[in-house]
């Protein structure tokens, strides 16, 4: 038991000692020869017919933000929280 504080004082200063050496290092720079441009692949001249319609175009970004805004407004009327509010909006935006 003499000997614990010594040794316990012995690990710590090791520790801190050898720490710096433990680091991680700074990746290496890439060099120049492993930088050389992708090629894109190339576009099938026919598309298959298969593809689902395109959606309509979302509403812009003021429309979307004041619906939000409103669907908000209206969650905090009905003092909604958490999964309730989530879903009470969520509902309120596609109406």
């Amino acid at each position: 038991m003499r000997h614990f504080p010594k040794l316990l004082a012995l690990g710590l200063a090791a520790s801190f000692a050898f720490a710096p050496a433990m680091a991680q290092t700074p990746a290496p720079a890439p060099s120049t020869a492993a930088t050389a441009p992708i090629a894109k692949p190339a576009v099938p001249a026919a598309t298959p017919m298969t593809k689902a319609p395109a959606k309509a175009a979302p509403a812009t970004k003021a429309e979307r933000s004041a619906k939000s805004l409103d669907c908000s407004k209206q969650a905090d009327a009905k003092a909604l929280h958490g999964k309730e509010r989530k879903k009470f909006r969520e509902t309120c935006k596609k109406g």
